[in-house]
């Protein structure tokens, strides 16, 4: 079980309610403050709640009143309901639902798993798991179906490449062995890289090849432990014709979140989260960087489940209707709907020369500020 097919979602942050079908690759667009950071949280949240975490979720998110559409004063419960598909013959769900309680946190008044058999909209055959805890019963639970789900939404990553300042994690120092898997920072992305080269060698010279297209100064990167402290590890580079020494602030901020990026999305497929989300990874690239990540999106989600909010036309411009959600604020509500294609067909036609991005810039089809 590893792919998430629907997903309903009431009364968290901005999203009063929402029922979304999922597919392999998704892109949110909309103005700024829509709602599209909110759906990603979601996923988070979640992430939190299956390993026991979610006291602390709540508590760093500034309580129940801020997780709640509007607080608790108009909301009474975030109900979440999921529907995986095993293949394309078995289906099972998890469903939560959490009140707010004194010290504005969140307790569980509902949570139970379910299997929908053979049938996906079948009625489901659900598992309680009771009430009043603080934390998710997933964990106890010994029964495969329980195991399976929580371990899918404990492989659920969101990855943020957006700190490329001077002090940012992925041009300090690392641990050498720190290399189970790539962080949502990168803060490990020499160790990675690094265990990339020595292990997995194919897929790092996929990753250095990709590098080359957007960046063609770069030769290969140069990672060793740490002369001084070999269990340490620095993110290091060469430059073609040269010998002189280039460090991650040698980078541009564009090409090192390029690089972190080309790293998740062609590292092993058997390494790949269950659900991978992507937070504006277009931030710093130039057009034609946009481009090829579009064509890696489309590659690497046939092997898993992506789903990336965006604010760029080019990146847009690179997919087609169905792979795109559009997130308008309406009133006091975020609201989503896919794209059809056939609502914009004759503005393709009569437009041969445009892109889906393009009509989304032209307020075709929504996805911009409105009063």
């Amino acid at each position: 079980m590893n792919k998430l097919v629907r997903m309903t979602l009431k009364g968290y942050k901005s999203i009063r309610e929402l029922h979304l079908e999922l597919r392999p690759l998704t892109l949110l667009i909309g103005a700024n403050g829509a709602g599209k950071s909110n759906f990603i949280g979601a996923f988070k949240l979640l992430n939190h709640l299956v390993n026991q975490n979610l006291q602390l979720h709540v508590a760093r998110a500034g309580g129940a009143d801020q997780i709640l559409h509007y607080g608790r004063q108009n909301t009474e419960r975030l109900v979440i309901d999921l529907c995986f598909a095993a293949d394309e013959d078995r289906f099972c769900g998890y469903h939560c639902s959490l009140a707010p309680a004194a010290g504005d946190t969140l307790v569980f008044e509902d949570e139970r798993t379910a299997s929908y058999g053979s049938a996906r909209f079948a009625e489901p055959t659900p598992v309680y798991f009771g009430a009043g805890q603080k934390e998710s019963a997933l964990a106890q639970k010994s029964d495969e179906i329980s195991r399976n789900i929580r371990k899918v939404i404990s492989n659920w990553k969101v990855y943020h490449f957006h700190d490329t300042g001077e002090d940012a994690k992925v041009k300090q120092n690392c641990d050498i062995d720190d290399n189970d898997y790539l962080r949502t920072d990168a803060s490990n992305l020499a160790a990675y890289l690094y265990y990339l080269r020595e292990k997995q060698t194919p897929h790092y010279r996929g990753i250095i090849d990709f590098i080359r297209l957007a960046a063609p100064f770069f030769d290969d990167f140069s990672l060793r432990p740490n002369p001084l402290n070999p269990r340490k590890i620095k993110l290091e580079w060469r430059e073609k014709g040269t010998d002189a020494y280039f460090d991650a602030n040698s980078l541009s901020d564009g090409t090192l979140r390029l690089m972190s990026l080309a790293t998740l999305l062609l590292q092993p497929v058997e390494r790949l989260p269950a659900i991978i989300l992507l937070d504006e990874p277009e931030l710093g690239l130039h057009p034609y960087a946009i481009t090829l990540l579009a064509e890696l999106l489309r590659s690497t989600a046939t092997h898993t489940q992506i789903i990336a909010a965006t604010q760029s036309v080019t990146l847009v411009n690179q997919f087609e209707p169905a792979d795109v959600i559009v997130v308008d604020r309406q009133g006091r509500q975020s609201v989503f709907r896919r794209l059809d294609a056939a609502d914009i067909a004759s503005w393709l036609d009569d437009y041969d020369s445009y892109g889906l991005g393009d009509l989304w810039e032209k307020n075709v089809f929504g996805g911009r500020p409105s009063v």
